[in-house]
């Protein structure tokens, strides 16, 4: 159940013109596709509740607030324009909707959309902890390293050997680092703009001087093996604090006992 009904101004401006579905947590299906920016997603349930207008969108949210229950709210993309929010917004529509379209059947693409790490579909709660989050609280003892992807964590615009099929590739290679560090590194922290958006717990490690698409480095870089962990509390922190150094990629970052 969402606990999120409103956007503070940082999340606002971070998520700029988005499209956005509201869901009926009856049975988990999709009955509004909207765009906007700012709380535009939130609106409709306060319109249906202070409103007198008719509509099926409205008496579906009245009917889900009178059993007892709350609309979902989910952002399927964000970081728009308001022209490319409109022409999502009309495509998911008319996906949803096409009378020809067998819509029981799931997806078999293999491969996720552009974005669906980074930009792609949220509910609120995990929006709000995207974009309001706190500073990072570091455990005693243990040692982070913090490695930066700009260069990665935009797919659409991420080049060779950049360009990688999820956040946990993005994350754990290829780094260049002093070859005595590895073992002491428990967590590897991906940081883009500031904010902590992936964290492994580091199992092993090894050494390449070549990537998998060919790229040949001039020194050895680290690549680490390890387990992602989504419910850290490292996520969605701010490592403002723990700035990459002037054209640095990593950073080590420990709290003494």
């Amino acid at each position: 159940m969402s606990t999120v009904n409103t956007f503070n101004q940082s999340t606002i401006e971070s998520l700029a013109f988005y499209v956005y579905a509201l869901v009926d947590p009856r049975d988990n299906k999709i009955f509004y596709i909207g765009k906007g920016k700012g709380n535009r997603a939130f609106q409709h349930a306060k319109d249906a509740i202070n409103d007198n207008d008719q509509s099926l969108k409205l008496d579906t949210i009245r009917n889900i607030l009178q059993e007892g229950k709350q609309v979902q709210f989910y952002i399927l993309r964000h970081n728009l324009t308001e022209s490319v929010a409109y022409i999502v917004e009309s495509t998911l529509i008319d996906m949803l909707t096409y009378d020809k379209f067998n819509r029981i059947n799931q997806l078999t693409n293999i491969v996720a959309g552009h974005h669906q790490w980074d930009e792609g579909i949220k509910d609120v709660d995990e929006i709000d902890a995207l974009y309001n989050c706190s500073e990072i609280n570091i455990n005693p003892g243990e040692t982070l390293l913090l490695v930066s992807l700009n260069k990665s964590y935009d797919q659409a615009k991420a080049n060779g050997v950049y360009q990688r099929i999820d956040i946990y590739e993005a994350t754990r290679k290829y780094w260049y680092i002093a070859k005595n560090r590895p073992q002491e590194i428990k967590y590897l922290l991906g940081v883009y703009k500031g904010i902590v958006r992936s964290v492994i717990a580091v199992d092993s490690w090894k050494w390449t001087t070549i990537s998998e698409d060919g790229t040949r480095f001039d020194k050895e870089r680290c690549e680490f093996e390890g387990k992602l962990l989504n419910d850290s509390p490292y996520m969605n922190t701010s490592v403002s604090k723990y700035p990459f150094g002037s054209g640095g990629a990593v950073r080590y970052v420990k709290k003494e006992d």
